[in-house]
């Protein structure tokens, strides 16, 4: 793409369907130059003005002034200058700066008597200047201001001139700033995108119609003029989009919503009008608007304070260059927003964005896909099961899954191996939705114990209730903001949550206080985030999902628009307390149950800890065998240490005399890994 923003000519771009060979673009001259020159010569005449009127002589009062100036000695005896119309001198005497000069009025015409004069005052010591060259006359201080009016006129109307080809009178700055894509540039086709087959199909459409028009039109059909791509951050919005430019063989206008809007009013509007110009020039083409929601959100809401509104401005532009497309055009317009929710109604009606393509999360079967198209990148080890790393990652988006393939990839560099491994894909996974492990960190012996038994409390109330997801590990080591982690591993996708499953899943998040409150005799703020999770589920169930008994089947949240500052509030303050108490009732409830089972089962959650003490690491199958009461043939963290620090002594090396049991191991008061 050249400086005008205008798209290279290729092979791919030349026989375009619908149309002949494109001619090149014209070169435009280099504005800025010119305007340079220009400024240039503005300050090079005012600087003669200037010198002109500063240097102007005094006035004398007449003849006999000069003449007795003169005679005086007052004035430079060889300075005497005879103009058209006046008679100049310098006066004499050493100055630091330029001398003065005087200056007598003449009559004009009459030269012959003035120049007898001053032959017979200075015995012909004078000089006859008195018909000056036009250059000079053209110097002349009124010439020079109108010449300067003239010629800022006429940059004003160049300017004015140039707003026809869209910047208006902003200039550069209301031309679009666009990106224009092209087959050989984009790198990405629909091979390359995998995990959401029917955003695919209808988007296949599209290019279909862009190829052949005439396929669809006979029978009276009419394209869709817009195509809005909503989802979760992350689904592959754009990198579908780009598929389309890879896929499609015609020019691809892509640009984001926050593009159109700057700090100039009129900026936004100019460069949509801008925009869409240049496409119906290079029609069949696509216009990608990326993150449409920073200009397209509902007109009329929120605070303003009755100025001019650019953004609303933007999105009017926006609805009449679409509201203004005929079926000849040939341009479809795509965009994508993860807040389709908060977009003006006149965006999203037919006629405009007739087609609206939900990219959702992935299932098992899209994940699995999603993680084949990232593999062809790296080396796997063939004993690597993609299909369980894709069990163990719902909710993910495709952005995470190639955020875990790339993880994995470093580690098992950093550890210098020669393929990515299963468990290099696990630590990568973990590390992807629960932060870095942070082996080196500090920690002290009782909160490490605290930690031990609040997650063991979390692993044990999720093996024993029923309607929870199955245990995947649980571990001590800190990773993140988070002390320990007991990690799930869901059977299914979840696309609505039932009863059992929230009751089970909130007396889980409880089991991990309760536990660490028995033990120590004490509460501490590591149960935050179980907290948070508790109460967001009571109060979505009670104001959203309408299970509770008192209130029924009502929902009684307000709408997320996000455009006011107040939150909506349709209910009185008598429901409002009920509300209150039916959140805290379902906490209360879930805290009661959790406590029960876990005292009810101690000596397990006491043997899940201490193993977590010793090992800082359990999987679910360890899990459950310390439940049965049978003990784990697994090395502790401390052997694991010693028999790591007896591989790297060298034979030929003697070790250094040291007491009897510091030779078998850590100390007992040492933990090589605290949580």
């Amino acid at each position: 793409m050249n400086d005008q923003g205008r798209p290279k000519q290729d092979d791919s771009q030349q026989n375009r369907p619908g149309g002949g060979k494109q001619p090149p673009a014209p070169v435009r001259p280099n504005r800025g130059l010119f305007g340079w020159v220009v400024i240039f010569i503005l300050l090079a005449m005012l600087a003669l003005v200037y010198q002109q009127v500063g240097n102007r002589p005094d006035q004398l009062s007449g003849w006999s002034e000069f003449v007795n100036l003169y005679e005086d000695g007052s004035l430079d005896r060889e300075s005497v200058v005879l103009k058209e119309n006046a008679i100049l001198a310098t006066r004499a005497g050493e100055t630091t700066g330029p001398r003065p000069q005087v200056r007598v009025e003449i009559s004009p015409g009459n030269a012959s008597y003035w120049i007898e004069k001053l032959d017979e005052l200075t015995k012909g010591q004078f000089k006859d200047d008195g018909s000056p060259p036009l250059w000079r006359m053209l110097l002349h201080p009124y010439i020079i201001t109108i010449l300067l009016f003239v010629i800022i006129w006429i940059f004003i109307i160049r300017v004015m001139r140039s707003a026809g080809g869209g910047g208006g009178m902003l200039g550069s700055f209301g031309r679009s700033r666009h990106r224009v894509l092209a087959k050989a540039s984009t790198g990405v086709t629909f091979t390359d995108v995998a995990g959401i087959t029917e955003a695919k199909e209808e988007v296949t459409e599209i290019i279909e119609f862009l190829k052949n028009p005439k396929k669809f039109t006979k029978l009276g059909g009419r394209i869709p003029r817009g195509v809005l791509l909503s989802g979760p951050p992350g689904c592959g919005k754009t990198l579908l989009a780009r598929a389309i430019a890879g896929e499609a063989d015609v020019p691809f206008f892509s640009i984001s919503g926050s593009d159109f809007v700057e700090m100039f009013v009129g900026v936004g509007a100019s460069r949509v009008r801008d925009l869409f110009k240049q496409a119906k020039e290079n029609s069949p083409c696509i216009i990608f608007l990326d993150e449409i929601d920073a200009v397209g959100r509902r007109r009329g809401g929120g605070f303003t304070t009755g100025g001019h509104d650019e953004r609303e401005q933007t999105l009017n532009a926006i609805l009449v260059e679409m509201d203004g497309f005929e079926t000849s055009d040939q341009v479809i317009v795509i965009a994508a927003t993860n807040r389709n929710d908060v977009l003006d109604p006149a965006l999203t009606r037919p006629g405009r964005f007739d087609r609206q393509v939900v990219v959702a999360l992935p299932d098992v079967k899209g994940r699995l896909e999603i993680l084949k198209v990232h593999a062809k990148k790296v080396k796997l080890d063939p004993n690597v099961d993609l299909e369980r790393v894709a069990r163990s990652t719902p909710m993910f988006s495709g952005a995470d899954l190639a955020a875990i393939m790339n993880e994995a990839a470093i580690g098992a560099t950093m550890n210098e191996k020669e393929f990515i491994e299963q468990e290099d894909l696990e630590e990568a996974r973990d590390k992807v939705r629960f932060g870095r492990q942070r082996k080196s960190r500090v920690v002290e012996e009782e909160e490490r114990i605290a930690t031990a038994y609040h997650e063991a409390g979390h692993a044990v109330l999720q093996t024993i209730l029923p309607n929870t997801d199955p245990l995947h590990k649980v571990t001590i080591i800190p990773r993140g903001e988070f002390g320990g982690a007991s990690m799930s591993l869901p059977e299914k996708d979840r696309y609505g949550f039932g009863l059992k499953w929230l009751n089970s899943m909130m007396r889980v998040a409880c089991g991990g206080r309760i536990a660490e409150q028995i033990k120590t005799g004490d509460v501490s703020s590591g149960a935050s985030a179980d907290i948070s999770q508790v109460t967001q589920i009571a109060r979505t169930m009670v104001l959203e999902w309408g299970m509770s008994d008192k209130l029924g089947f009502v929902r009684y949240a307000g709408r997320d628009d996000r455009e006011g500052f107040m939150p909506d509030k349709d209910y009185s303050d008598e429901t409002a307390q009920i509300i209150d108490d039916e959140v805290r009732r379902l906490s209360d409830e879930a805290y009661a149950d959790a406590e029960k089972t876990l005292r009810d089962s101690w000596e397990k959650v006491v043997a899940v800890a201490e193993a977590l003490l010793r090992h800082e690491t359990l999987s679910a199958d360890e899990v459950d065998t310390l439940m049965r009461g049978e003990p784990l043939s697994k090395p502790t963290v401390s052997d694991l240490l010693a028999e790591e620090a007896r591989k790297q002594r060298t034979p030929d090396r003697p070790v250094e005399q040291t007491r009897p049991d510091e030779d078998e191991g850590p100390a007992p008061g040492l933990m090589p890994t605290p949580a």
